[in-house]
């Protein structure tokens, strides 16, 4: 009998773990008996359909995806220079500690308040993402310099590596994997970041605006549809970045060859 291949087996439980939550959905929704307090799986899939036909459902998706993919660029550029640098100059890393270990204690409520207080309506998702998701890159690429491997360094000084090689072939891959892991994580914290910040500032297009529409409208469906929608957004990020560190541990592999060699 053929074993079922781990790609194929892995697929067999994803689906039978969404069903199993689909089904505790229609149980407890059949219990509470109540469509203010969990209306059932076709109701909300229903009205996420219906979500499709409306004529911002677009512009909502759009200037959500806008605000993260703007603050999400900032936090790379930023986080990527200062991560580098703090782990290549120690005092600049003791220096950025304090901030670090503020903006992670700092609850991301208080974030979006203050930034509420301080900047447009349509700048504080940006402003508040950046605060909370940055410490997550910093981090990564911080560690990710501090990692080097010893032995791949000994060995490009063995044989006298320039510096453009140095970086081509053991610099960069070596470090692109703390950066989509760091950019991963980043992304996520975003995506949540920015729609809360929404649900509080209630810009005119955005997801987090229409889940606060709903909620304010006693629309447990409507707010359950919109919750699919973000949770499809973070979905189709973490999918982007599973198949981008794919490639790029198969590139640090082949460079590790070729120095090697």
């Amino acid at each position: 009998m053929n074993k079922i291949p781990k790609d194929r087996k892995a697929l067999i439980y994803i689906v039978v773990s969404i069903l199993s939550l689909l089904i505790i959905w229609q149980i407890a929704s059949y219990l509470l008996d109540s469509e203010i307090l969990l209306p059932d799986v076709k109701t909300v899939f229903k009205d996420l359909l219906g979500l499709l036909f409306m004529k911002s459902f677009s512009l909502d998706i759009l200037f959500t995806v806008y605000r993260a993919f703007k603050s999400f660029v900032i936090i790379v550029i930023a986080a990527s220079i200062l991560g580098i640098m703090g782990g290549r100059l120690k005092p600049i890393g003791y220096y950025l500690s304090p901030f670090l270990t503020v903006l992670k204690a700092t609850p991301v409520m208080s974030v979006i308040l203050l930034a509420f207080i301080w900047f447009k309506t349509g700048n504080v998702p940006v402003f508040s993402a950046f605060l909370m998701a940055f410490p997550i890159m910093y981090i990564q690429m911080e560690n990710g310099f501090n990692n080097l491997e010893e032995e791949m360094n000994q060995m490009c000084s063995i044989y006298n590596f320039s510096k453009k090689d140095k970086l081509t072939h053991y610099l960069i891959p070596y470090l692109s994997k703390s950066f989509v892991l760091g950019a991963k994580q980043a992304l996520s914290m975003i995506w949540k970041v920015v729609i809360a910040a929404e649900v509080l500032t209630v810009p005119n297009y955005g997801v987090g605006a229409k889940m606060q529409l709903s909620q304010m409208q006693l629309n447990t469906s409507s707010v359950l549809a919109w919750t699919l929608v973000a949770i499809i957004l973070t979905s189709l990020s973490d999918l982007l970045f599973f198949t981008i560190s794919k490639i790029i541990t198969k590139l640090i592999n082949s460079r590790k060859e070729k120095v090697a060699l």
